[in-house]
């Protein structure tokens, strides 16, 4: 096999911007070599902590599929699924790397500064840097990506610091760490169906993706059609109703649903939706009655109507604790 393969190793969790550097790196090595290289992604999935410490897992920004397409956007010719089993987590430094090159015969591979590989993490770039002149291949390290918030704090892109922000409810400076807003992806499913009876039906979605902060969030929703549409999302228990169980619900801003909306054999539950997180709107607040509720899901909506098409400023810190619970319907 001709070594003309670059690769990057991760878990990738988000593809946030330092991700994307690293790919772009890549990229740039492997379209040095004549007739043009190819860039190869392994990333692990799940993360490898849910093998070694399952209690201690880290919640997911984004299931592999849609990781595996942001990867590719980035500048992935490939990506390969490393399944986190005993017996890969358990290979050495030097055997984990010496799999590698067996298996894919890289010219270079692009790592960030902190990337640690084989059993116990044990290996660093500095043993990379090693093992590549002993077998062949270049090593390319690159420094961190600094992000600015919009509190003009900086940060550097990680997953870890993405998932912050996103469980305080950032979604904007989540969406600077990503290069794109945060989104939840997951399947449409039945609820208890009282936001139709005030006016405002929405999509129940069920996501294995990170939730952000209880609250109602303007963003936008992505229909297996490909169509796009502007949408109030409230996450979190429903308090108006005495519902205490957090979901996520949807209302897409003039959309009649699948089923007026004329889809080819579509079904009222059963498919799939991904709605974008752009901008926090407000906190949870029980109301005293539900037509006071309704008039602020109307606020709401034409908020969100408002901001489809301009940016607005969101909160750029967390909420004290003991603030009222919200629920719009």
């Amino acid at each position: 096999m001709a070594r003309s393969t670059v690769i990057t190793i991760g878990t990738f969790d988000g593809v946030h911007r330092g991700h994307q550097a690293l790919l772009a790196e890549a990229r740039r090595l492997a379209g040095s070599v004549e007739g043009g290289g190819r860039v190869v992604a392994l990333a692990f999935h799940p993360n490898p902590i849910a093998t070694l410490a399952p209690q201690h897992a880290p919640p997911t920004l984004t299931e592999f599929d849609r990781r595996e397409q942001l990867l590719r956007a980035a500048g992935a010719d490939r990506v390969v699924r490393l399944e986190p089993s005993p017996a890969l987590l358990g290979l050495s430094a030097d055997a984990f790397i010496e799999r590698v090159v067996s298996e894919h015969a890289p010219r270079a591979i692009v790592e960030g500064a902190d990337f640690r590989f084989g059993k116990g993490r044990a290996g660093d770039n500095h043993l990379l840097r090693e093992l590549g002149r002993a077998r062949g291949f270049d090593v390319s390290v690159l420094d961190p990506v600094t992000v600015e918030l919009t509190d003009q704090s900086l940060v550097t892109a990680s997953s870890t610091m993405t998932r912050w922000l996103v469980q305080h409810g950032r979604v904007r400076d989540a969406a600077r760490l990503l290069g794109r807003p945060h989104e939840l992806s997951g399947v449409v499913v039945r609820g208890d169906r009282l936001g139709r009876t005030i006016g405002f039906p929405t999509a129940n979605l069920r996501t294995a993706v990170l939730l952000p902060a209880d609250g109602v969030y303007a963003g936008r929703a992505h229909l297996p059609d490909g169509r796009g549409f502007p949408a109030a999302i409230h996450v979190g228990p429903r308090a108006t109703f005495d519902a205490p169980a957090r979901t996520v619900e949807a209302y897409l801003l003039d959309w009649r649903g699948p089923l007026e909306d004329g889809w080819s054999g579509a079904e009222e539950y059963g498919w799939s939706l991904r709605l974008t997180l752009t901008s926090w709107l407000r906190d949870q607040a029980k109301f005293d009655g539900v037509g006071l509720l309704v008039e602020q899901i109307r606020r709401d909506v034409e908020r969100t109507r408002a901001l489809s098409n301009c940016e607005q400023p969101d909160r750029t810190s967390p909420h004290s604790a003991h603030q009222t619970k919200a629920v719009p319907a």
